[in-house]
């Protein structure tokens, strides 16, 4: 199984996505879009995985290259791909998809948990996970639930944290894929959004996770990706 992941800044990759790709013998080839690397023909992948990144799904203006990966992404999902968006790439697949993408009333950043859904508690890809998970956030965005989409989960400041489309489309407003590296990577590049808000951890607080509870959350995204390419 080959899998495509678009980036959107040089400090947002698949991070754990690409342990569990490479304990599994799945090559990952990535497309920096920012540098403008176009990704490739719909025959090149068989999996398609959006990254994060600091802008928003409307800010074509200043990155005019959203516009040919949204046309790129609705392509991949009617070629019947498996595509995994995460945090701005849950929010291209919910545009994409036909929902409204809008700021959230609050912003959402460090280590907090999410509630599954009773759909997410009793889903295929889901249902393995305890009903509440400590993940990683770093959103101020959220979306409507796209049309058909079943929605996974919740947090206490933003409703819609995770959906599932087709059983092959999944948004998750999380990270799940996070590593100390990539923790310490966004926190210094990001560092201009650490104000004092109910919902924004400190970097000291966000960097003190100990590496072994990272295991939590990567045990959560591989059987996540497990369930997927079942």
């Amino acid at each position: 199984m080959r899998i495509q992941c678009l980036k959107h800044v040089p400090f947002e990759g698949p991070a754990a996505i690409a342990q569990w790709a490479d304990e599994r013998g799945h090559p990952v080839e990535l497309s920096p879009l920012y540098d403008g690397v176009e990704p490739p023909d719909q025959d090149g992948f068989d999996w398609l995985v959006v990254m994060g990144g600091p802008m928003g799904v409307a800010d074509e203006a200043t990155y005019p290259w959203l516009a040919g990966e949204k046309a790129f992404i609705r392509r991949s999902i009617d070629a019947g791909k498996t595509v995994i968006g995460i945090c701005l790439g849950a929010q291209l697949l919910a545009e994409v998809l036909g929902a409204r993408v809008y700021r959230n009333p609050e912003k959402e950043i460090g280590w907090m948990p999410i509630e599954l859904t009773d759909a997410g508690r009793g889903s295929h890809c889901f249902g393995f996970l305890p009903p509440s998970l400590d993940v990683f956030h770093w959103h101020g965005d959220t979306f409507e639930l796209p049309p058909g989409a079943v929605h996974l989960a919740r947090s206490a400041v933003c409703a819609h944290q995770a959906f599932i489309w087709d059983s092959r489309v999944l948004g998750l407003q999380f990270h799940l894929e996070s590593t100390p590296q990539s923790v310490a990577d966004i926190v210094t590049e990001c560092a201009d959004e650490l104000v004092p808000a109910p919902h924004i951890q400190s970097a000291e607080t966000m960097l003190a996770k100990p590496v072994a509870e990272y295991a939590d959350l990567h045990s959560a995204l591989w059987g996540i990706l497990d369930r997927l390419s079942a």
